[in-house]
Parts: structure tokens; C-alpha cells; sequence
């Protein structure tokens, strides 16, 4: 299931509780804080970051993503208007994505290897593969 709830956080988070979630669920598009993050995260959710991470005004975001364990961190490539710094106000597009995992290994103290080689495993396993 892939939840975009952008300002309704209390809300869908009560919703998954009361009625359940399916195995693999993704907050695309993340926008909580890092108290919200621990709760996706301990619920087994998977938290998807977009460009918007970059964003001087974004604090939030890099502190919910300091907070999720790397086998729960996706990244978008379906947020047009989420263009990372530093082409923020372009149009996004899937060819950026490597500019937001750049900012987002920086922000969790990784090498960029690493972290690609872990978004890679956990996209294979939410969204499995073309043969599959």
C-alpha cells in the first residue's frame, strides 16, 4: 500500500492502527517528523524521501530520516514538484534522484555506495523486480 498523507499524519496513523496495514506499506513521499518516523518505522512501514529533503526549511524531514532504520528508507522518483537543492523550482524528474541520495548519505554519515545498495534492496523487497 503506498500512503501519501502529506497533512493528515494523526489521522492515517490512527487509521493503520485501528484497522491494520498490509506487510508493505510506503508513506511515499514522507513529511512527518522523526517522532512520526519511529512509529512508521516500529510499525514496519517503509518512509520514502523526495527532494524536499534538501530544502533549507526541511528540518523535520532530515530528522525523521536520521531516525529510520536503513532497511526502511526509500527514495522518490515521482515528486515533480520536489526538485532537490540546488535545482529546487525546475521541474523534477527521475535523473535528479541521485542528487537527493547524495544529500540524504551525507545526512546519515554513509558513504553513497552504501546507501544506494540499501535503497536498492529495499526497493527490490516492497516492489520486487521485473521477472518477478
Amino acid at each position: 500500500m503506498q500512503i501519501h498523507d502529506r497533512d493528515a499524519h494523526d489521522a492515517v496513523l490512527e487509521t493503520l492502527t485501528r484497522v491494520g496495514a498490509p506487510d508493505r506499506t510506503v508513506f511515499h513521499c514522507f513529511s512527518g517528523d522523526d517522532a512520526m518516523a519511529r512509529i512508521c518505522a516500529d510499525a514496519g512501514y517503509h518512509l520514502s524521501f523526495a527532494g524536499n529533503v534538501t530544502f533549507k526549511n526541511a528540518q523535520n524531514l532530515r530528522d525523521a530520516l536520521k531516525v529510520t532504520p536503513l532497511d526502511r528508507i526509500l527514495v522518490e522518483t515521482d515528486a515533480p514538484f520536489l526538485t532537490p537543492v540546488p535545482l529546487r523550482g525546475r521541474p523534477n524528474a527521475p535523473y535528479l534522484v541521485p542528487i537527493t541520495v547524495r544529500f540524504m548519505a551525507a545526512e546519515l554519515g554513509i558513504d553513497v555506495d552504501e546507501l544506494c545498495a540499501q535503497l536498492a534492496d529495499n526497493t527490490l523487497r516492497v516492489y520486487g523486480s521485473f521477472a518477478d
